[in-house]
């Protein structure tokens, strides 16, 4: 079965460097080495240049000019300098060590060559905000017997025989009491997974993986049957800004009975068709791959087609609200093939609001943001077409300033995953920032003009921000009410340019079911 990749030591070093507080008054290094390990670990190295550094990481313009700014170069060589000093120090003693060569900002993870001078055992280092802390108890002490020095090689051959028969009882003495998952049933003890989410990579066996929003995928358990698969190597799932969701699976007839506190919980079931489709390895298209999907013994979907859902080699999620356990106190999810085999690429369980989907609060950026009122807004997600750009000049008055510090730009589709059967408030927020008098594209009402449309029904047609805002620099917020999810379970908001780009700061869906 697979892993969740080769880089789970690689990634752990990095959030133990993030922890160690060496960055607490220098957040730009702290920013510098996330972004730089973040692309390394998504395969993205070629991806690592200055200008990419400076737009996406550092929060500089579109218009920087390497040549005249150098502060990726300087932060670059401050970085250097830190990790140098902290390997010297508190680092000294890490397994691994990241470096980050002169003239490059590729890291590089480096096996350290100091061994450890005590071979007890140390304590356990605290878990991340990140990691979940297990104690593992200690086997009962086994007492060595002592041993002459051997006069013949007898001896000493039994002597070894001895000593590993001891280690391998240790062995397997530690791993029934840290109760290990069964590759072909991923049985483990029958309580909740720690913490009120759960969060499940499927068919991958070992490892834990950390997102683009710092939440915690552990790898595959709960499950009965099916089988472990892998999409194709360099597959590209679009519709997703992470890519690792959706590289695994089980396939197959199969269920997951995942043990759960009694609540209520929002569901959410991530899938993404590899194998079949056009320009996929297996070809065929819609209906070439049908299965049913039951939550707690009822049938929600009959026919399910992710092909026909959101088309071939596309991230698809499915949620469901006012989940709870059985009576046994599990959630049970079954997979059953109608043609072909059913399969489950991931799962998210979270507490939820009784009668409500949780709802959705999109700023565009790469790093979410708290507003005035205390409440969390996701980095941006669910795009499709257009680039995100920073707006760091902009000073749009009111409560939340920094939700107009930022845009995605383009021509731009976002698809809402949202519970079906309900009703929902869109709150779309914009601000022109980059046309009119003052701003760097010049010009006045009529630059900038594009079509807004929910699920296919005209909401403006040439809406032009700066003619509804009265100006630059001064926010928009256009609302709809009553929005009903289309036939796939999705809000699509679309906005198609009619003269230059459309463009938007932030959005908001929040249902509005009764």
């Amino acid at each position: 079965m697979p892993t969740v990749a080769s880089f789970d030591k690689e990634r752990l070093e990095v959030e133990a460097i993030l922890a160690s507080g060496i960055f607490s008054r220098a957040p730009n290094l702290a920013l510098l080495l996330k972004y730089v390990c973040g692309k390394y670990f998504d395969g993205a190295a070629e991806d690592i240049k200055e200008y990419n550094i400076a737009i996406e990481a550092l929060g500089r313009s579109p218009e920087f000019d390497q040549k005249r700014d150098s502060i990726v170069r300087v932060e670059a060589h401050r970085l250097r300098k830190r990790l140098k000093d902290y390997y010297e120090t508190d680092g000294a003693d890490h397994e691994i060590q990241i470096e980050i060569p002169s003239g490059q900002y590729t890291p590089r993870f480096v096996l350290s060559s100091v061994s450890p001078a005590d071979p007890t055992p140390a304590a356990a280092a605290p878990a991340s905000h990140n990691e979940t802390s297990v104690t593992v108890p200690l086997p009962p002490a086994v007492a060595l017997p002592m041993v002459a020095a051997p006069r013949s090689r007898m001896p000493l051959l039994a002597t070894l025989a001895i000593g590993l028969f001891i280690v391998g009882l240790l062995w397997s003495w530690n791993r029934a009491h840290q109760g290990v998952a069964s590759a072909s049933s991923g049985v483990v003890p029958a309580t909740a997974l720690p913490g009120d989410e759960v969060r499940i990579l499927c068919g991958v066996e070992n490892g834990s993986y950390i997102d683009a929003f710092e939440r915690t995928w552990q790898g595959d358990r709960f499950f009965q049957g099916g089988s472990p698969s892998q999409a194709p190597r360099n597959q590209i799932v679009l519709g997703t800004r992470d890519q690792q969701l959706y590289r695994n699976r089980r396939e197959g007839q199969f269920r997951y009975d995942i043990p759960l506190k009694a609540g209520v919980y929002e569901l959410r079931l991530y899938f993404a068709e590899t194998m079949f489709g056009e320009n996929n390895v297996a070809g065929g298209g819609e209906t070439t791959r049908l299965f049913e999907i039951h939550i707690n013994g009822k049938t929600v979907v009959n026919y399910f087609d992710v092909i026909a859902d959101a088309g071939p080699s596309t991230a698809d999620i499915k949620v469901y609200k006012d989940i709870s356990p059985a009576p046994d106190g599990k959630l049970h999810l079954e997979f059953s093939p109608n043609t072909n085999p059913a399969f489950l690429n991931a799962i998210a369980i979270v507490p939820g609001v009784p009668g409500k989907m949780r709802p959705y609060r999109i700023v565009a950026r790469d790093r979410g943001l708290k507003d005035n009122e205390g409440r969390q807004w996701e980095p941006d997600w669910y795009a499709r077409g257009g680039q995100l750009i920073s707006r760091p000049d902009s000073n749009v008055p009111g409560p939340d300033p920094e939700l107009f510090r930022s845009e995605r730009f383009g021509n731009l589709t976002y698809s809402i995953p949202v519970a079906p059967n309900g009703k929902y408030g869109v709150n779309l927020y914009f601000a022109e920032n980059w046309f009119g008098p003052g701003n760097p594209g010049a010009g006045g009402a009529g630059s900038r003009t594009f079509d807004i449309l929910l699920n296919g029904v005209m909401l403006r047609k040439n809406f032009d921000i700066l003619k509804e805002a009265g100006g630059i620099n001064k926010a928009v917020i256009v609302s709809e009410h009553g929005v009903e999810p289309n036939h796939q379970a999705k809000i699509v908001i679309a906005m198609p340019p009619s003269q230059n780009y459309a463009c938007i700061n932030a959005l908001e869906v929040v249902d509005e079911s009764k």
